[in-house]
């Protein structure tokens, strides 16, 4: 009996515990580390600016090559300093606040918030701030600490109910730069940031610590990047549209997490390998039914069998739904010169004889070429379905337009956004 009642007591603790964990760590873990509810996040994709973001510093040894690579390509960024840091380098907070720069707080200490003990946790946001705002102003600044990113953007509740007893906004970030993992090479960040980037992304780098060996050699050819794409570099504060996120922003991001599994099952790839494209390539095989093209070509079109070889192309829905029709057409008027680089550069779809899309955007393709044809009608029909669950999730009203084959030959595609291949 005795024994039971142990066994009984300890299966209690357990459940205790586990949720206690649950309280503490798994839900903020699932709420704010990784849905980032209440957190800023990233700024809508309908303008190319991008916000620059610096943690750990500063660094007598390392910030100021940051802030001098940032003033030469006329960037801003915001920087979530430690508190020690900040009073030891005074005149590097005055430099960042003189040249346009933002200054928020990181923490006192730089430690893993599950790692801290609750109390430590919850004073850590107020107590950095407090002591940040304090070197802001003993330097004549007059800007508030009003943002705090915990070390390695972690959070337990306590982390966050210390946010909101200080009156401070969580602010993370939607592209990591991963500077600091081992084994990272200058080269190697410029080439993640400029496949991963996208509109109104917050950026994550460091000005101090393991990541600045990467980030200090890397930024002036990374700021070079945004500049020859026609990306801003700025502060949170000045990134337009930036917001807190809500429960309404988790489906299209879901959404979005949903297309890139499905692209990797299919081998789809974002048109030039960059992800701020609007458009996803992947190698096929065409569905049918058997058409001939009307085309450009001499003497007709091609004649296009079901099964043979071909290019089919998805849209970027989260970029397009922002974008609206006008800005769609503009965008993949660009990237359609992407895919016809794909077309020759990607071994897989060097055979493809045609390049296609079916969906419920018709209008727009025939704005940009291509030719419209029907689809047998229980495609259709799982299509405009399809259509609508995606419209839903992007916020956008159900269409009632019927989904359609919008396809080019090989040649007249590429006579048309890029140059035939020799």
């Amino acid at each position: 009996m005795k024994s039971s009642l142990n066994r009984a007591a300890l299966g209690v603790a357990a459940l205790g515990v586990a949720a206690a964990g649950l309280l503490v760590i798994g839900g903020p873990f699932l709420l704010w580390q990784r849905a980032n509810l209440g957190l800023l996040r990233a700024g809508p994709q309908t303008r190319r600016a991008v916000a620059l973001t610096f943690d750990d510093g500063p660094d007598a040894r390392s910030t100021p090559a940051v802030l001098d690579a940032l003033r030469e390509a006329g960037a801003q960024a915001t920087f979530f300093v430690l508190a020690a840091q900040a009073e030891a380098h005074p005149d590097l907070i005055a430099r960042m606040l003189r040249e346009g720069h933002e200054v928020q707080a990181h923490a006192v200490r730089h430690r893993h918030a599950w790692l801290r003990t609750p109390w430590g946790a919850y004073r850590d946001p107020g107590d950095a701030a407090a002591r940040i705002g304090a070197v802001v102003r003993q330097v004549g600044g007059t800007q508030p600490v009003t943002l705090h990113r915990p070390p390695h953007g972690a959070y337990s509740l306590f982390t966050r109910l210390g946010q909101q007893a200080a009156g401070l906004t969580g602010a993370h970030w939607s592209l990591e730069g991963q500077d600091w993992r081992a084994g990272q090479t200058p080269d190697g960040l410029r080439a993640h940031l400029r496949r991963a980037l996208q509109p109104g992304a917050v950026i994550v780098l460091h000005d101090a610590g393991p990541g600045a060996r990467v980030t200090v050699p890397a930024l002036p050819g990374v700021l070079a990047d945004l500049k020859a794409r026609g990306y801003a570099a700025t502060s949170l504060a000045r990134l337009e549209g930036l917001r807190a996120e809500r429960p309404a922003d988790l489906p299209p991001r879901l959404m979005g997490v949903l297309d890139r599994l499905l692209d990797r099952l299919t081998r789809t790839e974002p048109a030039g390998g960059l992800r701020d494209s609007i458009l996803r390539v992947a190698p096929t095989r065409f569905p049918g039914p058997d058409l001939t093209l009307r085309g450009a070509a001499p003497g007709g079109g091609l004649t296009l069998r079901a099964g043979v070889p071909a290019a089919e192309y998805h849209a970027n829905n989260a970029l397009m739904s922002q974008l609206g029709p006008v800005g769609t057409v503009r965008v993949a008027r660009q990237d359609f010169r992407r895919v016809a680089a794909d077309l020759q550069r990607r071994p897989e779809l060097r055979g493809a004889q045609a390049v296609y899309c079916q969906s419920a955007v018709t209008p727009i393709l025939e704005r940009l070429g291509f030719e419209t044809h029907d689809l047998p009608p229980a495609t259709g029909r799982r299509l405009r379905v399809w259509a609508n669950v995606l419209r839903r999730a992007y916020g956008a009203r159900a269409t009632t337009q019927e989904p359609k084959l919008s396809v080019l030959s090989r040649e007249d595609f590429l006579r048309r956004y890029g140059e035939a291949p020799r």
